[in-house]
């Protein structure tokens, strides 16, 4: 969670929680003070996450705000900038018109040079490039093309995590 500053009074949004793998790190980021609002399409994920992490971490931070949006991003609610945005949405399997959407709405959250973190499974654009009809082969090297551009743009970094599994490209993007 490297992307999350070590500040007072910080902000974050999570875009996609799942069943809280990210969630749990960024709990353990946050301090007295903090706002954190995950946003999750998911009702079961996000019963899931509600109970067993937020219930528990509320009970023992009760000067921590942590609020669960059911909803798409576009509908959530929120207000405001993010000192961080996590986002474990599946962008390489969104079509490309979608993806390019969901960044705008993302770093339209972001607070002027903070980042958006977001991972991806490491090998799954080469095996649709491969396996691929040729209508994916031609979507995933768009994709991939869009993908460096805005890495490029935002000033990206990279880290492989080997350890996950499947293993991942956390990708970092810094907000304009």
């Amino acid at each position: 969670m490297q992307s999350i500053p070590e500040k007072a009074n910080k902000r974050v949004l999570e875009v996609g929680c799942g069943t809280g793998a990210f969630t749990k790190e960024i709990l353990k980021k946050l301090q007295d003070g903090d706002a954190f609002h995950i946003v999750e399409l998911s009702a079961d994920f996000c019963e899931t996450v509600e109970v067993n992490l937020l219930q528990p971490f509320r009970k023992d931070n009760p000067n921590i705000e942590v609020e669960v949006h059911n909803a798409p991003i576009e509908e959530a609610n929120l207000e405001g900038k993010y000192d961080a945005v996590i986002c474990g949405l599946p962008f390489n399997n969104f079509p490309l018109d979608l993806v390019n959407h969901l960044f705008a709405v993302l770093f339209g959250f972001l607070k002027e040079g903070c980042e958006l973190a977001y991972f991806e499974y490491l090998g799954m654009l080469k095996l649709k490039r491969v396996f691929g009809f040729p209508s994916v082969r031609r979507e995933t090297k768009q994709r991939r093309n869009d993908i460096n551009a805005r890495f490029e743009k935002q000033s990206g970094t990279q880290q492989t995590v080997w350890i996950n599994i499947p293993s991942c490209r956390v990708v970092r993007l810094k907000g304009c």
